[in-house]
């Protein structure tokens, strides 16, 4: 989709991959990390090459690991990735309104090369979709860079840790700047009280789990935080519809 003539064209394409570029360091050195931590984790190098080139979700490639050479049940392997990335199904959805004029494929494309640093930053570009060819087309641009610069960036540096895991110790801690700039992420999303009220429920609950075997605590955490902000979500429509 990046390909597309008038997207890559647009001046909004380039300002996409500045801004994209801007967090590239983080997204590179957690993805150097996470090629090193498969192959250390026992996935071996064809595995982790295959993962690497189908699999565009760092997070369900960690969390999948574990309880897939742990010799889990398959359907605690799917679910754990089903789990770790629900986050694109709101993603989407949101997305949707911004893409349903572009064909079928564009939108498949752009599925696939989603991301949450990405997502953040076009949201924040543009609040609403547009409603004019010339702004929709200007928005479809800084959407195809920012996913298309993501992507290459993942790509290449996780690659790179597959094939050079036998010589990076992972006592480098690359996995700090992953850290680091998932932490970004999470202050940007969290700008309203029920959103930091899901993250620390999250962590609170993943962290009092953390006990359990196979990353289960990472579901735990998941679900105690959906289900917490149902509740509240539920809650302050009663109260909203009292007051009207």
């Amino acid at each position: 989709m990046f390909w597309h003539a008038p997207y890559y064209r647009h001046p909004c394409f380039r300002e996409g991959v500045i801004a994209q570029f801007a967090i590239a360091p983080g997204i590179a050195a957690w993805g150097l990390m996470t090629g090193v931590a498969m192959v250390k984790l026992g996935l071996g190098v064809s595995a982790s090459l295959v993962m690497t080139l189908v699999v565009f979700a760092g997070s369900a490639q960690l969390a999948t690991i574990p309880p897939l050479l742990g010799g889990a049940p398959m359907w605690v392997v799917l679910v754990t990735a089903f789990c770790v990335n629900l986050r694109f199904l709101v993603f989407s959805a949101h997305l949707r309104r911004y893409m349903m004029h572009v064909p079928r494929w564009h939108r498949m494309t752009m599925g696939y090369l989603s991301g949450d640093l990405p997502y953040v930053l076009f949201i924040q570009r543009f609040p609403e979709p547009a409603q004019d060819p010339e702004g929709r087309v200007e928005q479809m641009a800084y959407l195809c860079a920012l996913g298309s610069t993501n992507w290459a960036t993942w790509l290449v540096f996780n690659l790179s840790g597959v094939l050079l895991a036998q010589w990076i110790p992972t006592s480098w801690g690359f996995g700090f700047a992953g850290v680091l700039a998932l932490s970004g992420l999470l202050w940007s999303l969290a700008d309203t009280r029920l959103r930091l009220i899901s993250a620390a429920t999250a962590g609170i609950a993943a962290v009092l789990a953390a006990d359990l075997p196979l990353k289960l605590n990472i579901l735990v955490g998941i679900v105690t935080a959906v289900a917490l902000c149902l509740l509240l979500e539920k809650h302050v429509d009663r109260v909203s519809e009292a007051d009207a």
